[in-house]
């Protein structure tokens, strides 16, 4: 396998309009035609940065990625291009409508194929929220260290129990508790709780190379695994 750290040279970069009107930007990574899409979102105070070094491993293992700017982020991994276009940065919550915009994109251009939705943090939890919203567009969620970050702390619990399609979920360090707590409730019966132990950060970064030296290779390729059982690439 390619190095996590490698960046993909096919990057094509995107924007999308979310149900309020409001332009979304982002950037997508495509392996060959007819392969799942996986749906990638940025943590609090992030940008789809925090996924270009992650893309290649993603599209060379079989699958496509988009990857957005949510209008809830910031400069971390780079600048956030929804939120400067913006202003300001906005709540949790006002970000579904961007995942609503990614979700409607990707699935034109899947064709048919799975579309994975993939989370870090706060996104973490609302990838739940769009899967219980949409049980016949979302075949699959990743989520890396999901929490009841929302307004409503019963959001996450009341989202997963209506969530079927496979689930992997994955904590840092101190976050096994919470993160149990959610799997414990998700409806799938296809359903995993990776806990890396001392190999983990918070959010999708414990895949990066830069951020976690240690264990970024293991718990990649511990994602992969996940993916290629339950989406196996074309």
């Amino acid at each position: 396998m390619a190095p996590v750290q490698s960046r993909a040279e096919a990057e094509e970069r995107v924007s999308l309009t979310a149900p309020d009107g409001v332009t979304v930007y982002g950037a997508a990574w495509r392996a060959k035609a007819g392969a799942p899409w996986i749906l990638a979102f940025h943590q609090a105070g992030s940008s789809h940065g925090e996924y270009d070094p992650l893309a290649p491993a993603f599209v060379q293992a079989g699958y496509s990625v988009l990857a957005i700017d949510q209008r809830s982020g910031g400069s971390l991994y780079g600048v956030n291009e929804t939120v400067t276009s913006l202003g300001a940065s906005g709540t949790y919550e006002v970000a579904m409508g961007d995942l609503e915009a990614a979700l409607a994109w990707a699935r034109k251009e899947a064709g048919g194929a799975p579309v994975i939705a993939m989370g870090s943090s706060y996104s973490a939890a609302l990838v739940f929220l769009l899967a219980a919203k949409h049980p016949d567009e979302i075949q699959g969620v990743l989520s890396f260290s999901p929490g009841e970050y929302l307004s409503d702390r019963h959001a996450v619990h009341n989202a997963i129990a209506k969530v079927t399609v496979p689930v992997y979920l994955t904590e840092g360090a101190g976050e096994e508790g919470d993160v149990t707590s959610i799997f414990d409730a998700a409806a799938s019966t296809k359903k995993e709780h990776y806990k890396p132990g001392n190999l983990g950060i918070h959010g999708a970064s414990t895949l990066r190379a830069d951020k976690n030296p240690a264990g970024a290779q293991k718990n990649m390729d511990h994602v992969l695994a996940f993916l290629r059982a339950a989406f196996p690439p074309q």
